[in-house]
């Protein structure tokens, strides 16, 4: 009897283990696989796909529902206007910095989020990060907050600038990835 419970125990986590396979992940490995190798060719992509099988079976990874849909369009928007942002960005830090008669005013500033989203929460993040000027030096998951330390923020008005852009990011990212703003949060684009 007790050979039949293992047995059966022993079968039960195999399956689970194997539904853990997800399908985005084996191919984002297998992806990374082919860029560390720096070649494409039948055994460079078979190979990775099995390292890939082999990491999610010996770490796997929870199952976690997204619940969103990706939007072409709006995606497409997003990557454009943020590669304009980091082009701009870029200008900007560099005139501040070849301005040797004037100290620059930073300034840690607090922005909060209109989703409850965590994965909208980490990307914009991860965005105003990469913009130069910007860092993200904390990010609350309990109240959906950014602190960000901004670059020459002079006035009040370059905060609430700063603000808004922060805004708009949010609401292109939530357009792309259709997640929804918190009820009476709607903003205009």
């Amino acid at each position: 009897m007790s050979q039949t419970r293992a047995s059966e125990a022993g079968t039960a986590r195999r399956s689970q283990r194997l539904r853990g396979l997800q399908l985005p992940a084996l191919a984002w490995l297998t992806a990374v696989w082919v860029a560390l190798w720096g070649q494409l060719s039948l055994f460079v992509v078979v190979s990775g796909a099995l390292v890939a099988v082999s990491v999610c079976l010996v770490f796997p990874l929870p199952r976690l529902p997204m619940g969103l849909r990706v939007h072409p369009v709006h995606l497409c928007w997003l990557v454009l206007r943020f590669l304009a942002d980091v082009v701009v960005a870029s200008a900007q830090v560099s005139w501040t910095t070849l301005q040797l008669r004037r100290t620059p005013r930073n300034a840690v500033i607090e922005v909060d989020l209109r989703t409850e989203s965590d994965l909208i929460l980490t990307v914009v993040g991860e965005m105003v990060s990469l913009v130069p000027g910007s860092l993200v030096v904390e990010a609350r998951r309990s109240t959906h907050t950014l602190f960000l330390h901004v670059l020459d923020a002079r006035d009040e008005a370059g905060v609430e600038k700063m603000r808004r852009e922060v805004d708009a990011l949010e609401r292109r990212v939530a357009r792309a990835l259709e997640v929804g703003l918190r009820p009476g949060q709607e903003a205009s684009p």
